[in-house]
């Protein structure tokens, strides 16, 4: 493929997504089923305006590669722990029973058992891509519905090892014994055992000094590239031994979930995640056959009705022994109907390894390719036909949600941030804590502590670590600049958000005050102040005294940081005004010493004393 026709492909890929996508989105058909649309019109088999979608299709399967990669990323033995009941006992439900219910159908229809088993394992698998990005678009994601789609494709993607190594077993038993991959049988199988082990090792001693080496950098793009040089490494290792890319690059994720990188590497692959599954969406529509089609119109359309609605109904009912209510059980069996990103390997392979005819195989891609179209539309006429499930903000008490929303996102876990923390998950709240300081994670994690490394100052970043749904933002950390860009990005972008900052000094809490930070700290306030308390009773002033007189300091401290902020910016006012704050402050502590303290009144300093006193000052300093 010469370069001009690379640049003509893409110049159609990126004009059909552009018109298509947003007609489909504001006709309420999706985003999905629009990429699917655009990418029917322009393949081979409608106006032509692409070739042979082989060579797109290899590099478009990256899309599923990272999205594999990022869901990886998620599942921590925590979350396969919580979410047990979903992942290894709905998911194993559905690929056992929706596996034998389709192989019962391929046998009426005349298949040998053996045919029949593989048609059913492979029919069984649905769309990770599809199902997850739809359920984003209406708001079901973090519910229950979203929780339990999420289990069973969890479960599938685990399930992929087990049955490439089983799989052609099924060629055995009728005497069609190939190699595949260039290995044989449980030679395969032990080959994908092997490189498993050597990602787990890998991820488990070399990922994290490379990470933090390339860290402490702090050039993002060079984080970046090693972030997809891990990827690739590894689903190429992976398709060494005949494994798909996808899986190898969800082994890849799951490598790195209880890593402190997570989230930075998170961010940093999010965007070409949307970009590439936008093309192998494109792709799937691209290589319908419609020749096939054209062929057998009411064949392929029977089975791709069929196989919908056995999957459907089947995963309902089992939804629903898993006492999930019938609605949500209903939107689940909708959601996983269709054939997924990797019956498509799991066909190429059972094909090579003489299991399926050739003829059998084209046929079942058709039909998974045509469930995938009628996918959006399947969940269009749910909603039309059907009470569609309450939106939930955040996971069930059962099986909460795979990325759990904190209360609190705190940036920056220094000496400053440490207490904050403690402080509000020993009250019960959930904290995601992020920081740049590779030396500080080392050592926290040394005590036991999560803390996940990322410059909170990106917003990419901030989304990945839940600050949508967040209460609070704890910016602490020490940087003064970075914290001014971290709060102007976040109010910005999270308008909701209540932001905390840590500021370095008066002048500072106000730059973060007129950036968006609902309140501030002086990070060394209250630290001199308690240390002031402590030296008047060492001076001999009675303990209660010095508390009261530390009190007092804070409360009007506090009253005129308030009162001076309108003067910020007029650097002589500002002095003068402050320094006037100075002597009132004085003046009242001292009277404390000698009696009852003055009431509130007595020291009240409004904007028109304020301005006299300005002025009396600026007077005498001009006739001085």
């Amino acid at each position: 493929m010469n370069t001009n026709t690379v640049l003509i492909q893409a110049l159609v890929y990126l004009a059909a997504s552009v018109i298509a996508v947003p007609i489909a989105k504001r006709a309420g058909l999706g985003s999905v089923l629009g990429y699917l649309i655009a990418g029917a019109v322009i393949g081979p088999f409608a106006l032509h305006l692409v070739g042979d979608q082989a060579d797109v299709m290899g590099f478009a399967e990256f899309g599923v590669v990272i999205l594999l990669f990022l869901i990886g990323l998620e599942v921590r033995p925590a979350l396969l722990w919580t979410m047990r009941a979903a992942i290894f006992g709905l998911g194993f439900a559905q690929l056992i029973g929706i596996g034998a219910c389709l192989a019962v159908a391929a046998m009426i229809l005349g298949l040998p058992w053996q045919q029949a088993v593989a048609c059913g394992a492979v029919l069984a698998m649905s769309s990770t891509a599809i199902v997850l990005q739809t359920l984003d678009e209406k708001g079901l994601r973090r519910g229950a519905v979203g929780t339990a789609a999420f289990g069973v494709l969890l479960f599938q993607d685990l399930a992929v090892i087990p049955l490439l190594v089983l799989l052609p077993l099924l060629g055995n038993a009728h005497g069609a014994v190939e190699e595949t991959s260039g290995l044989h049988g449980w030679v395969h199988g032990l080959a994908v055992l092997g490189a498993v082990a050597i990602i787990i090792a890998t991820g488990r001693y070399l990922v994290g000094p490379l990470f933090r080496f390339i860290a402490k950098t702090r050039l993002r793009e060079t984080f970046t590239a090693t972030a997809l040089l891990l990827v690739f490494a590894v689903t190429a290792l992976m398709q060494a031994v005949g494994v798909s890319p996808a899986l190898g690059a969800f082994l890849a994720g799951v490598m790195l979930a209880e890593n402190e990188f997570r989230r930075e590497l998170e961010a940093d692959i999010e965007p070409f995640r949307g970009i590439l599954l936008g093309l192998f969406f494109i792709t799937v529509g691209a290589s319908l056959d419609f020749g096939l089609v054209a062929h057998h119109p009411l064949l392929v359309l029977g089975l791709t009705v069929g196989l919908m609605a056995i999957k459907a109904e089947a995963m309902t009912r089992l939804a629903q022994l898993f006492h999930m209510p019938r609605a949500d059980a209903r939107m689940v069996g909708v959601s996983l109907s269709q054939g997924g990103e990797f019956a498509f390997v799991l066909t190429g392979f059972v094909v090579t390894a003489h299991v399926l005819p050739h003829h059998i195989g084209a046929l079942l891609n058709a039909v998974v390719a045509m469930s995938m179209v009628f996918t959006p539309l399947a969940f269009i006429a749910h909603e039309r036909l059907m009470i569609r499930p309450e939106k939930t903000d955040g996971p069930t008490p059962e099986a909460p949600s795979f990325d759990a929303d904190p209360d609190v996102i705190i940036a920056g876990y220094g000496r400053f941030g440490q207490i904050a923390g403690r402080l509000i998950r020993g009250n019960g709240f959930k904290t995601s804590v992020l920081d740049v300081s590779t030396t500080q994670i080392e050592l926290l994690r040394r005590f036991g502590q999560r803390v996940q490394y990322g410059d909170a100052s990106r917003i990419d970043l901030l989304q990945a670590a839940g600050a949508e749904k967040a209460k609070l933002l704890i910016v602490a950390i020490d940087d003064r600049e970075k914290a001014l860009e971290l709060v102007a990005g976040a109010r910005h972008a999270f308008p909701e958000l209540r932001i905390l900052a840590r500021a370095w000094d008066r002048r500072a809490a106000y730059e973060l005050l007129d950036q968006g930070a609902d309140d501030v700290e002086r990070e060394t306030f209250e630290g001199s102040l308690a240390l002031g308390r402590t030296a008047l009773i060492k001076l001999g002033v009675h303990p209660h005294q010095a508390h009261r007189a530390a009190s007092i300091f804070r409360r009007q401290d506090k009253r005129f940081f308030h009162k001076l902020r309108p003067l910020y910016g007029d650097e002589e006012g500002f002095v003068l005004a402050s320094r006037q704050s100075a002597m009132t402050l004085e003046k009242l502590l001292m009277a404390e010493r000698q009696g009852p303290a003055l009431d509130d009144a007595d020291i009240a300093w409004d904007n028109t004393g304020r301005a006299e006193a300005i002025d009396e000052m600026r007077e005498k300093k001009a006739g001085d």
